[in-house]
């Protein structure tokens, strides 16, 4: 809910009073037309309960969006910190239902699963790779540096350029 919005319609609230206060006041004093002071006071306060019917007609709304968000919040919240292995749990217990009515199942269930299998092997992947990356490191040659082309062809005169195969 928007507190700041509830704050202004408090203030509005409290301004309609003041107004009213204030013409209920100079009624008393006498100067003033008693029958025009009364007009004013009605319209006034015929202001106020249609401003207070406008925001309670959209109260309801803005309601209804927080509850959606708050909704949406906290099955975002739920699924994020549920466990896996509870919804293992939620599936085998209906499944075993199903079982006890004498339906046929409509998933299978590993038999003997542990919710620490996939750690376990995802660590053992892990180590595997490590392993390997540590023999391919190891038989690696080492990089050979490339001769120049003047060393590699025979019978190349120095600055020249001439050939002396002669």
């Amino acid at each position: 809910m928007k507190l700041h919005l509830l704050q202004q319609f408090l203030d509005l609230n409290q301004a309609f009073q003041n107004v009213v206060r204030g013409l209920e006041r100079m009624e008393k004093v006498g100067l003033f037309d008693e029958e025009q002071l009364r007009y004013s006071r009605a319209e006034v306060e015929s202001a106020q309960v249609d401003a207070n019917r406008e925001l309670f007609d959209k109260f309801d709304e803005i309601v209804e969006k927080d509850a959606k968000w708050a909704y949406e919040f906290r099955r975002e919240y739920d699924r994020k910190t549920k466990d896996s292995f509870d919804f293992y749990l939620e599936i085998k217990e209906r499944e075993e239902a199903r079982r006890k009515k004498g339906l046929p199942p409509r998933v299978v269930l590993l038999p003997d699963w542990d919710k620490d299998d996939e750690q376990r092997y995802e660590e053992e992947r892990a180590k595997k790779r490590a392993a390997n990356m540590r023999r391919k490191t190891a038989r690696k040659p080492k990089p050979r540096l490339a001769k120049s082309a003047s060393h590699t062809q025979t019978g190349v005169a120095g600055a020249t350029g001439k050939r002396s195969d002669r």
